[in-house]
C-alpha cells in the first residue's frame, strides 16, 4: 500500500524533502503554505545578500552556473538557483500553490496509549508504526477557482514540516503601560512587513523620514542601509540596539579561509562535542587554548576591517560564542563608512519605550524624533510550530521546556509525536547545507533502512545536545542551533543511515580540510 507523505512548506527545506522522498518512492503532496519556491528568498532588496559563502550555499548534486562568479551571490541569484533545482528536479508538479495549511491533527491512539509507548510510533521505532494513525490537514486556498472549495481536508501518513523559523509570526516586544506603540504618533511596522515590499516601493516608504531602526541582527542592518541610500545624512537612520556582535565583513580572516577555522574534523576536535568518549573530551579540554586563539584570530581582523573600536562596536564576548550562538552574519559593505558619514547613526539601548515625538532610550532625558519605527526584532518561530497542531498536548510537547533545546531528535523527529518530522527549524551556520542531510536521513528512515531508538534514548540525545548548545553559546543560548558542529552531527546522520562518516580522502584532508555539501553528494 502507498503512503501518502504531506510537506508543509516550499521552500528550501520543503523542496529538498520533496526530492528524497521521491527518490524513495514516495508521492508527496508539497502545500507552499508561504511566498512561493525558495520562500523568503523572492523578496527583492537590493542589498540581500547570502549570509554563507556560496560553496556552503549550495546543494550537494547540483553546482551553481559558470555565470555566477560571486562569491556571494545576490538575491536574484539566489532564487533563479533554487528555482533552477526545482525544475531540474521536476519538483514544482507536486507544489500545490496558493494554499495556507491552517491546522494539522492527529487521528490515532489516545494521548494516554501514546503515553506509554517505549518506542516511536509505539512499535520499534518504524516511522509508520503499527497504530494505523493519520494526520488530517485542513487547507485553505490562497486563490479563488471556479469549482474547487476554499478549504479542504488531506488525510496522510506521513507530515513533514518545512515552515522555517523566520517568516509569519513576528516578535513584539513587550513595553510598559503608555510607552507602547499606542502612543506614538508616527508609524511603527515589523521588518516582516519591510521585507514584502519590493526595493522600490520600500525606497519611497522609507523616503523623506526619520526613521529608527531596532535590532542589529541581519535584517536590522540591511534595512538601515537601504534608509541611509534613500535618505542619506540629512534623514540619518538610527539603530538601536542592546548588544554589539561580531558581524563579518567576510569569511577570510586575514586572507585565511574562516572554513578551515569552525568547519573541518580538527576545528571540532577542540570543544566537547555531544556523546563523544572520555579522551576525545580529553583532548578537546587539553586544545581550548587554540580554540580560544583561533577566536582572538578571527577577532582581531573584523576589528580591524570594521573599525569597531572607533564606534565603540566591540563585542563583549568572544566569536567562538557568536559562531556557536548561531548569531553570526554578514554586514552590508560599505555599512561602517555611513555610520562615519552619519547617515547611520548607531545607539545602544538597553531598553527603550514610545512616546508622541519617538523613541525614549532608557538613560535619555530627551527623546529621539522620528517617523517610523521599524522592528527588526526577529520572528517567534515556537509559537508559529506549535500553533499549526489542534491537539493541546502536541501543542505542549513540540516546544518543550522553554529553558531548554527545542526537543527534537537529531533535529528532526520529536520522541512523543508519531508519523511526523520537522526539518529547517534548527539553525546552523549553513541552513541548506544541514537541511539537505537531514532530508537525506529522513528519507532512509521513511524507506525503512534504519529504526530509531527508544524514546527514552532519544530524549537522552537530546539533552546531551542541549548541554553542548548552552556551554559553547552561554548567555546568548538559541534552543534550535547547532552552531559550527557540522561534520560531528552528520557523522551521527550518516551512522544511522549505514554510510561511512569519512568523507575525504587521505588523513591529512579528513583530518584538516573544511567539510561542505558535496562531500555527501553519493552514500
Amino acid at each position: 500500500m502507498e503512503r501518502q507523505v504531506a510537506i508543509i512548506g516550499a521552500g528550501i527545506s520543503g523542496l529538498l524533502a520533496c526530492k528524497y522522498t521521491l527518490s524513495k518512492g514516495f508521492r508527496p503532496i508539497v502545500f507552499e503554505s508561504r511566498s512561493g519556491i525558495g520562500g523568503v528568498w523572492t523578496k527583492t532588496i537590493e542589498t540581500t545578500k547570502l549570509q554563507t559563502p556560496k560553496p556552503l550555499y549550495q546543494f550537494s548534486d547540483f553546482p551553481w552556473p559558470p555565470s555566477v562568479a560571486e562569491l556571494f551571490p545576490d538575491q536574484h541569484q539566489v532564487f533563479d538557483y533554487i528555482e533552477s533545482y526545482a525544475r531540474h528536479f521536476d519538483l514544482i508538479r507536486y507544489i500545490k500553490f496558493g494554499t495556507r495549511v491552517c491546522s494539522i491533527e492527529y487521528q490515532g491512539p489516545s494521548d494516554e496509549e501514546m503515553g506509554r509507548w517505549t518506542h516511536w510510533g509505539g512499535h520499534g521505532g518504524e516511522a509508520f508504526g503499527s497504530n494505523n494513525g493519520k494526520w488530517e490537514i485542513a487547507v485553505e486556498s490562497t486563490t479563488t477557482t471556479q469549482g474547487v472549495p476554499n478549504n479542504q481536508v488531506y488525510v496522510v501518513d506521513f507530515v513533514i514540516l518545512c515552515i522555517g523559523r523566520f517568516s509569519d509570526v513576528p516578535n513584539i516586544p513587550e513595553f510598559p503601560p503608555n510607552k507602547g506603540p499606542d502612543v506614538f504618533h508616527g508609524e511603527v511596522i515589523h521588518s516582516k512587513d519591510y521585507a514584502a515590499m519590493d526595493y522600490k516601493i520600500a525606497a519611497e516608504f522609507v523616503k523623506n523620514k526619520r526613521v529608527t531602526v531596532v535590532g542589529f541582527q541581519k535584517s536590522a542592518l540591511d534595512t538601515a542601509m537601504e534608509c541611509s541610500n534613500a535618505n542619506g545624512s540629512e534623514n540619518p537612520c538610527t539603530v538601536l540596539y542592546k548588544t554589539e556582535h561580531w558581524t563579518v565583513p567576510d569569511y577570510l580572516p586575514w586572507g585565511f579561509p574562516l572554513a578551515y577555522l569552525y568547519l573541518s574534523r580538527f576545528s571540532e576536535l577542540l570543544v566537547r562535542k555531544p556523546g563523544e568518549g572520555f579522551l576525545l573530551c580529553l583532548l578537546a579540554t587539553m586544545l581550548s587554548p587554540l580554540r580560544w586563539a583561533f577566536s582572538k584570530f578571527v577577532e582581531s581582523h573584523i576589528k580591524h576591517k570594521l573599525r569597531l573600536a572607533k564606534y565603540g562596536m566591540v563585542p563583549k564576548h568572544s566569536f567562538h560564542q557568536e559562531i556557536n550562538a548561531c548569531l553570526i552574519s554578514t554586514v552590508p559593505e560599505k555599512f561602517y563608512d555611513r555610520v562615519e558619514e552619519g547617515s547611520i547613526i548607531l545607539k545602544k539601548a538597553p531598553s527603550f519605550g514610545f512616546c508622541q515625538e519617538g523613541v525614549l532610550v532608557e538613560g535619555d532625558d530627551t527623546p529621539r524624533k522620528t517617523d517610523l519605527v521599524i522592528l527588526a526584532t526577529g520572528f517567534r518561530g515556537d509559537r508559529k510550530l506549535k500553533d499549526l497542531f489542534v491537539s493541546p498536548t502536541f501543542k505542549d510537547y513540540i516546544v518543550g521546556d522553554p529553558k531548554a533545546a527545542v526537543p527534537l531528535y537529531r533535529e528532526c523527529i520529536h520522541p512523543q509525536i508519531p508519523q511526523l518530522a520537522v526539518i529547517g527549524f534548527s539553525e546552523s551556520v549553513s541552513n541548506l547545507y544541514t537541511s539537505e542531510m537531514r532530508c537525506r536521513w529522513l528519507s532512509e528512515l521513511l524507506a525503512g533502512t534504519f529504526k530509531l531508538p527508544s524514546i527514552k534514548e532519544m530524549e537522552k540525545d537530546v539533552g546531551k545536545w542541549d548541554e553542548y548548545k548552552k556551554r559553547y553559546s552561554a548567555q546568548y543560548y538559541r534552543r534550535s542551533c547547532i552552531g559550527a558542529l557540522h561534520v560531528w552531527y552528520n557523522d551521527q546522520l550518516c551512522k544511522d543511515m549505514g554510510w561511512n562518516p569519512k568523507r575525504k580522502k587521505g588523513f591529512f584532508a579528513e583530518l584538516f580540510e573544511p567539510y561542505g555539501p558535496t562531500d555527501y553528494i553519493s552514500p
